[in-house]
């Protein structure tokens, strides 16, 4: 769980933005929906800048409860005292609160997210007994991967229909090549082809692959080119290797990666 509100870059690919900012105005809940990797957390870190709001990130896992999000009494120098979660803090202070991959999280924690997604804008504590109104600028943003969707891991319709919803994909080609250059510093002409076989994986997802190379491991790739390192080495590990396991499969990547560089 992290606060953060560094400057992000980000390249629109439509009106995201713009649904965004009116989204916020209009204290409206959001959820982004997308593959790994196609700049969802980016564009949350960007907006959060570009409205100049406080930012809390939260990476959801199996094991994030509500009491995680919301606080819990700790001990502090022999006292009980108690101590807000990320949700919280956002909640007292007016900012963007990010919950990254919602669905991973235990069912709890949706529970408690339900006040803050109407017009009540309220978070109930029910271990301090207070009842937050949400303060002005708060907003909430959820994200998740439809392609990881299964019968005990998604969100119930009572749930996704608290927020309108963002659909991400990864950019195309002339999106995707200017923010790898600006990433990695690794020049437009190497990146063009690292960029055409990225989409080539990317055509391989629910064949031999269960994801799509992500924006973040060819920018790991041109990064790698860029200081030095031959081109299959950084295409193999930053590429190849983070996509599967199988060794038969590897070895049919590593094939089209010669096609694709001759």
């Amino acid at each position: 769980m992290e606060k953060a509100a560094s400057a992000a870059f980000y390249l629109p690919h439509g009106d995201e933005c713009t649904v965004f900012a009116a989204a916020h105005a209009n204290r409206l809940p959001v959820l982004l929906k997308g593959p790994t990797g196609c700049g969802k957390t980016r564009f949350v870190t960007h907006m959060a800048n570009r409205l100049a709001r406080p930012l809390y990130t939260v990476a959801c896992h199996d094991d994030l409860s509500a009491a995680d999000l919301i606080g819990r009494y700790l001990l502090k120098g022999g006292e009980t005292v108690w101590v807000d979660g990320p949700l919280t803090r956002a909640v007292r202070e007016g900012a963007i609160c990010y919950l990254d991959e919602v669905v991973e999280a235990r069912k709890d924690v949706t529970v408690v997210l339900h006040p803050l997604t109407d017009d009540r804008r309220i978070l109930p504590v029910d271990r301090t007994g207070e009842e937050i109104a949400a303060a002005p600028g708060f907003m909430l943003v959820a994200s998740y991967n439809p392609g990881y969707q299964n019968i005990l891991k998604t969100l119930k319709p009572s749930t996704r229909q608290r927020f309108i919803a963002l659909e991400f994909d990864f950019p195309a080609p002339e999106h995707e090549v200017p923010v790898v250059v600006r990433e990695s510093g690794l020049d437009e002409a190497r990146v063009q082809p690292l960029v055409r076989l990225a989409n080539k994986l990317r055509g391989l997802k629910g064949q031999d692959l269960e994801e799509g190379v992500s924006t973040r491991l060819v920018v790991y790739a041109a990064t790698l080119i860029a200081t030095g390192m031959p081109v299959e080495r950084a295409v193999s590990v930053a590429m190849i290797e983070p996509l599967t396991d199988d060794a038969d499969v590897k070895r049919g990547l590593l094939d089209l990666v010669l096609a694709v560089y001759g």
